[in-house]
Parts: structure tokens; C-alpha cells; sequence
């Protein structure tokens, strides 16, 4: 097998790549990052020291950073569905929102995870208000954005959409999406609706517990 991904299941930058994996049904090895497992920790560092998942390793190639991974494997290893457009400016718009989802929605909502992981002493509390007030304005930004649009670009499922899954999955939790952003809100069901996302999520719910805000009771 050409291909394997060091990765955990509920790791939202390594669910990013795996939608676009089961998108088109792409063989690969899961090299998966579990907690004790120090061969193949060691084999992940040693390809990219920065030790920052997904990694994509291809015919002894290491790719890295989900985005770039996913654009990799459009070129070497397509399928039925084109996660970026042939059109350059379609294109754009696509990578446009997968910049959008990443920055600020991925971003902020990681801040919030993360602060709770640390000792209460050394806590950011206008660092948390700084990334909800993101998120408040994000949430509005995108649901403008999304109005008469069934995915994140257009009328097909991209790369836009493969960053927006788990972005709005995970920051729905931790800062809910206003019932005012009513379009976000449908979009956010439709990715949870969408086959190879939905096959992440399941994939990732052992894991629930860890979650350090604490796991809502749905979804």
C-alpha cells in the first residue's frame, strides 16, 4: 500500500484529511498515534520533528499540513469526487473558506480547548474572550456567506467542506452557533449528514471522554 496516515481519530486536522480519504473511498494504512504506542510515535517524529498531525506519507514522501495533503492527493491519487476545482478562481473561493474555517473558526475554538487543559494559574481568560469574540463574529461572517449555498463554495462538496466538518463540529461545543445563524447552523447538520464525515465522527466517539471542556450529549 502506497500510502499511510499518522493520525488520531479525534483529532479534528486529522478528521479534515480523513473526509477527503473516505470522500473517494482512497486506500491507506491508519497509522494511528495512540497513546503508548512509542514505535510508531517515534517512526511520526522522525518524519516531521515539528510532530504536528496529520501526516501523509506517500511512496516514502512525507506530506504535511492537512490542507497540503489534501491538494497531494487530488494530484497523485484522484477519484470521482474533485475536492478542488480545475477552475483557478473556483478554486480560490474554495481555498478561501478552507483558510476561513482554519483560522477562524479551527483556531479559536482550539483556544478554548486548550485553555482548559492548563493549571488554573496559568489560565488566559482575555484569550478565551479574545477567541469567542472570533467565533461570534465568524459564526456571523460564514452564515451570510452560506446563504443559498449548500456547501462551503457552492453547490459541491470540497476542501472548504473537509475543513469546515470538524472546525464547526467541535466549536458548536464549546461555543455554541446562535440559533440566529440559522444557515450555519443547516450546514453544520449537512456535514454531520455527510457519509465520510459522519464515518470520522463514529470513528472518534471512544474518545469522547477526553475532551477536556467535557463532551456534549449529542451529535
Amino acid at each position: 500500500m502506497s500510502l499511510a496516515l499518522f493520525a488520531h481519530p479525534f483529532s479534528s486536522y486529522c478528521q479534515k484529511v480523513l473526509i477527503a480519504l473516505y470522500e473517494n473511498a482512497t486506500p491507506f494504512e491508519y497509522r494511528e498515534l495512540a497513546i503508548g504506542d512509542q514505535a510508531v510515535a517515534a517512526e511520526w517524529a522522525a518524519l516531521w520533528p515539528l510532530k504536528r498531525m496529520p501526516v501523509l506519507v506517500d511512496r516514502g514522501r512525507a506530506v504535511m499540513e492537512a490542507s497540503i495533503i489534501i491538494e497531494h492527493l487530488g494530484l497523485q491519487h484522484p477519484g470521482p469526487v474533485r475536492l478542488l476545482p480545475a477552475d483557478p478562481a473556483a478554486a480560490l473561493d474554495v481555498r478561501l473558506m478552507d483558510r476561513c474555517f482554519d483560522n477562524y473558526v479551527m483556531t479559536p475554538m482550539q483556544k478554548l480547548v486548550f485553555d482548559c487543559i492548563r493549571e488554573p494559574a496559568q489560565r488566559d481568560p482575555q484569550g478565551v474572550t479574545d477567541a469567542r469574540a472570533l467565533l461570534d463574529a465568524s459564526y456571523a461572517w460564514f452564515d451570510g456567506r452560506l446563504a443559498g449555498r449548500e456547501w462551503a463554495a457552492g453547490d459541491a462538496f470540497s476542501l472548504a467542506d473537509c475543513a469546515a466538518a470538524p472546525s464547526l463540529f467541535y466549536a458548536d461545543w464549546v461555543h455554541p452557533i446562535p440559533a440566529g445563524c440559522a444557515n450555519l447552523r443547516a450546514y453544520r447538520a449537512r456535514l454531520l449528514a455527510r457519509p465520510s464525515f459522519a464515518r470520522a465522527v463514529d470513528e472518534a466517539r471512544p474518545y469522547r471522554k477526553y475532551f477536556p471542556p467535557g463532551a456534549p450529549d449529542r451529535d
